[in-house]
């Protein structure tokens, strides 16, 4: 064996220098498929019936998990940790985030109308064969009585499908660790907290610079892939006897939930979709801080175009081969085309697979292909020619999955035959060699390969099987189907290397299903989505996912609830598949992640995250290279209903309102205004005026600014420069108004040569969309090297809109409004130092600090107005708080996308709605029910804290109060050399981490693909290091 390591890894050195000096790529090979084999009787393309539902940007989510859940480890370092930070708990005015009291949850469910066949996986309805087994049969009535997964042994667990609130789960090892344990699977490292010296534990008042605190270089040591052993022959395969069948007990979900009837006609509670069954917050993956960069190599190419409609493909190490009508391969290091090969007519590839190779040089470069008809060909890509056909070997039958496991090929058609191809005299899998039959299912829709074993789904129901097995009680490792009620049908499935033992299934309704491979019980079931989950990949430690509307997320497993890492725009068009390729490590030292879509596009992905690890990590070590300051802002949001600024004099308390607040506390260093309303949106002149209105401003804002908000800009000024500290002067920053709604934001004249890109932005959703009377304003600007942003939103109105206010905010914050933060010579920070998220500046959640304002319009939900107005005069605000609509979906809806923000705790009472020049809640006609319509909330954890959250009571002129929150800020500078030297080290640092990653990948690949024992691979790996 360690001949064979070295001999391979001199063969691997020897080809990685060809390739280093490769001439140009040669003219792209055509070759026709005529084989003169017999074939069968052409079969009719299959049908692709695959729905293709809409994915909101964030994929609603809910977790369902046990307490048994290997924690993600922690990223960590050998570096001091100082003084603690006013940020290190979640800002508010109490030094802590709201504690809101978790409701039970009300029952419902969504109804769903997609289907979840592809064209290559696909459930046959039309058999109607039994499933019989061929070598001691037993009868199709073990197949007639239906399990729901046996149950677990007693560990004083918690049950995953009851609603317990689970705290996350956090692991020590981190980085820390010397070596790795490659018995236990080592993991790509997870980035949660890094235990170093950062500007964030260091609060405000620092004086001076504190000595950077220093890490001991990590010497850089490239990848040497040990050379690849042979798979294993499957004589000498060693297997675990398969666990005894027992009986399983149904686990029914909670049904701790709650209904209410609203007293009052025109109150409803919130829609039916917002809710599940016995779900809690903390239940919920966390997209919160979730990235959006897209995980692209630094080196290309990025992407491969088909050129033509596919839906299935292939990939081993340094080649991938996409098929259908054509089967066409490419090389991922030069994306030179290798194979270009038709098919005759009405003859389509349905399945494809990599033949193993004794030779570790060969591996790729021979492929397997199942056709519609039933054949199997076998194609050498580098001479681009057919080797063998092994015609109507499937009897007719489409052929529509194939497996590799160690030296064994697997083939399975739609009509339940399964053939097992055993090696020939050569090792290796042939046509010619002898195969095994055995007998699953009809109506296959999804099966993978996890290890020896097949796991086969048809519809809702999983059955497990062993292929390599002697006899079919070996053979049939659940002898009743596996299946979960409230369930949608199995689409995809995944493993995670860090937790060998548990199974990852995708369905049809969103929701995800854990089981356990050895016992074969349900772990848990998660709630990703509500819409169908199209692809799933285990990648390291984390859970890849795609979706029809081509955006890919990936979600860490290990903490409770799961958490939302990354997502993006892979394809155009739906995700058709995600393959992680592991085999990469041996051959291209890095782990590819490959993509396909309906766009005809292979996208090919870091699966390590490299620029995600060093991003985190310099962000954590930001104080090295980073110089910090406080600045202070004033932020009050009001709507004005129509108001001018001279009905501010027809009182005492309504002329004072300004001057006591600008004068309410110390001169901050921004003052934001936020209006809604600011003209009679009920007046249609106005609001058709504007409707019609040119989309552009003219440059001359000032000139065609209307009078209204002419008159409140000047008043505001006006107001400043009288009540203000004269050695304190303020400059007008900027402007923005549309259909009402009115921002005006004036900063310390001190402060303005240190902000540039300001940029204004509006979205209208008003009229679908088209029209300004409801939306937002958004004000962006880069002070120093740190980015805010301030949005001004009214919402839709209506007690009974929940759901209109939730796609408006969402829209709001998914907008691509402003232009992407220009980077050019005179910039010494880039992207990653002055946006979050991974983002560049175009969208709100790309910002450090976004302040969020406005009348919000959520109201109280299932509660009169009586009984609301008693609550009030009692001081029992909690009560009322329980029922308000946005905390209510910050509660229930995964997908809200306020959750990403926090909000102060609210001790004042509801602004909304007053009969105006009285303290007197709504007596008119309509009689509305009081609601804390206008709020403040905002985002960036560490960079800033909310000091005061209140209401005015002294202004009358308007139905609403306003409010106004008192904000410390935390912006910095960067010092380009100190963040160069940084960088390095943390590059470094990354080195360490690679090797690790690249240790479990190829211990994944030598273990569930080459079929070695762990202990086997474990000595294999140690012996070639």
């Amino acid at each position: 064996m360690n001949a064979f390591l070295q001999a391979a890894d001199t063969q691997a050195a020897h080809r990685s220098e060809e390739l280093s000096k490769s001439a140009q790529p040669e003219p792209k090979p055509h070759v026709e498929f005529r084989p003169e084999t017999a074939s069968a009787s052409s079969a009719p393309p299959p049908v692709n019936r695959a729905a293709k539902p809409k994915v909101p940007v964030k994929p609603i989510l809910l977790v369902k998990k046990t307490g048994n859940n290997p924690a993600a480890p922690e990223l960590s370092a050998e570096l001091s940790d100082r003084s603690a930070s006013p940020f290190s708990t979640p800002p508010s005015s109490g030094g802590s985030s709201p504690a809101i009291t978790q409701d039970a949850q009300a029952k419902g469910t969504r109804a769903r109308n997609e289907s979840n066949a592809s064209a290559v996986h696909r459930v046959r309805q039309d058999s109607d064969a039994s499933w019989v087994t061929r070598l001691r049969g037993d009868s199709d009535s073990s197949f007639a009585e239906r399990r729901v997964s046996p149950p677990k042994t007693r560990s004083g667990r918690t049950s995953p499908l009851k609603s317990h609130m689970l705290p996350p789960k956090r692991s020590v090892d981190g980085l820390q660790r010397a070596s790795v344990d490659l018995e236990s699977g080592p993991r790509i490292p997870a980035v949660h907290k890094v235990n170093t010296r950062s500007a964030l534990t260091q609060g405000f008042d620092r004086k001076g610079s504190i000595a950077s605190s220093t890490v001991s270089p990590i010497v850089t040591t490239p990848i040497q892939p040990p050379a690849l052993p042979a798979p294993r022959r499957s004589a000498d395969r060693r297997r675990e006897p398969p666990p005894p069948p027992s009986s399983s007990i149904p686990t029914t979900p909670s049904t701790n939930g709650m209904t209410r009837q609203s007293r009052d006609d025109y109150e409803d509670f919130l829609p039916q979709s917002l809710s599940r069954e016995g779900t809690g917050l903390n239940d919920f993956p966390d997209g919160t801080k979730s990235n959006r960069r897209a995980p692209k190599f630094k080196q290309r190419p990025w992407q491969i175009p088909t050129e033509y409609d596919t839906r299935l493909f292939a990939v081993c190490g340094e080649y991938v081969c996409t098929t259908g009508y054509i089967t066409k391969a490419w090389n991922f290091r030069t994306g030179e085309q290798l194979l270009n090969m038709e098919h005759r007519e009405n003859i389509k590839i349905t399945s494809v697979v990599f033949k193993p190779s004794p030779d570790v040089e060969d591996e790729g470069k021979r492929i397997w292909l199942g056709t519609n008809a039933g054949d199997i060909h076998e194609v050498d890509i580098p001479s681009q020619s057919l080797v063998k056909t092994k015609s109507n070997v499937h009897n007719r039958r489409e052929v529509v999955r194939m497996f590799r496991y160690a030296s064994e090929l697997w083939t399975l058609d739609d009509g339940g035959e399964l053939y097992v191809w055993k090696p020939d005299h050569k090792g290796m899998p042939s046509l010619d060699s002898q195969h095994n039959n055995w007998r699953v299912p009809k109506g296959h829709s999804f099966s993978m390969a996890a290890g020896h074993q097949l796991w086969f789904a048809t519809g809702k129901e999983i059955r497990v099987f062993m292929p390599g097995a002697n006899s079919d009680t070996e053979f049939q490792l659940t002898r009743t189907p596996l299946s979960q009620s409230g369930t949608g049908d199995v689409t995809s499935g995944a493993t995670v290397n860090h937790q060998q033992d548990l199974i990852y299934f995708g369905h049809s309704d969103g929701k995800c299903s854990i089981y356990n491979r050895r016992d074969f019980s349900c772990q848990a079931i998660v709630n990703v989505s509500v819409y169908r989950i199209s692809s799933l990949a285990g990648v390291g430690e984390y859970l890849w996912a795609g979706y029809s509307t081509g955006m890919a997320y990936v979600y860490d497993t290990s903490t409770t609830p799961w958490t939302v890492k990354k997502d993006w725009k892979a394809h155009e068009k739906q995700i058709c598949s995600i393959i992680a390729d592991p085999s990469a490590m041996w051959k291209m030292g890095r782990l590819n992640v490959i993509t396909l879509g309906l766009d005809n596009l292979l996208k090919i992905w870091d699966g390590m995250l490299q620029d995600d690890w060093l991003e985190a990590r310099m962000s954590a070590r930001d104080s090295d290279y980073c110089a910090f300051r406080e600045l202070t802002a004033a932020v009050m949001t009001w709507n004005a209903g129509a108001a001018k600024p001279s009905y501010l004099q027809h009182s005492r308390e309504d002329s004072n309102f300004l001057r006591e607040y600008l004068t309410s506390r110390k001169s901050p260093d921004f003052f934001i205004f936020g209006f809604q309303e600011l003209v009679d949106l009920e007046d249609k002149k106005v609001t058709a005026k504007s409707f019609f209105k040119k989309s552009k401003k003219e440059p001359d804002e000032q000139q065609h600014m209307s009078h209204q908000y002419r008159a409140w800009r000047d008043h505001l000024g006006k107001c400043i420069d009288d009540y203000m500290p004269t050695d304190q002067t303020y400059t007008l920053l900027h402007t923005a108004s549309m259909v009402g709604l009115f921002t005006c934001v004036f900063v310390k004249s001190a402060e303005r040569s240190r902000i540039r890109y300001v940029h204004t932005a509006e979205v209208k959703r008003g009229m679908g969309g088209m029209h300004g009377n409801k939306g937002a304003i958004i004000v962006r600007m880069v002070l120093d090297d740190s980015s805010l942003c301030f949005i001004n939103c009214h919402l839709a109105a209506g007690q009974t809109q929940t759901m209109h206010r939730n796609n408006d905010i969402a829209e709001i914050l998914e907008a691509n409004a402003l232009p992407s933060y220009p980077l050019n010579d005179s910039e010494v920070a880039t992207h990653t130092d002055v946006f979050a998220a991974g983002g560049d500046g175009s969208m709100i959640m790309d910002h450090e600090i976004c302040i969020l304002n406005g009348d919000l319009n959520y109201r109280i939900d299932t509660m009169g107005r009586d009984s609301v107005i008693k609550h009030i005069q009692q001081g029992n605000l909690a009560r009322l708080l329980e029922r308000d609509q946005l905390l209510l979906s910050r509660r229930k809806n995964p997908g809200f996308r306020l959750r990403a923000f926090i909000e102060s705790p609210i001790n004042f009472a509801p602004t909304y709605k007053y009969n105006v020049h009285t303290d007197e809640y709504d007596t008119s006609e309509k009689r509305r029910s009081p609601a804390w319509c206008d709020r403040i909330l905002y985002r960036g954890v560490g960079k800033v804290k909310m000091d005061e959250y209140r209401r005015w009571d002294q202004i009358r002129v308007s139905d609403h109060r306003p409010v106004s929150g008192h904000f410390r800020l935390r912006v910095k500078s960067v010092d380009p050399d100190k963040r160069e030297m940084v960088w390095d080290k943390c590059e470094k640092e990354f080195e360490s981490v690679r090797q690790r990653i690249a240790r479990a990948a190829q211990l994944e690949y030598l273990t569930n693909v080459l079929g070695l024992s762990n202990k086997e691979a474990v000595a294999a790996l140690q012996g070639a290091s």
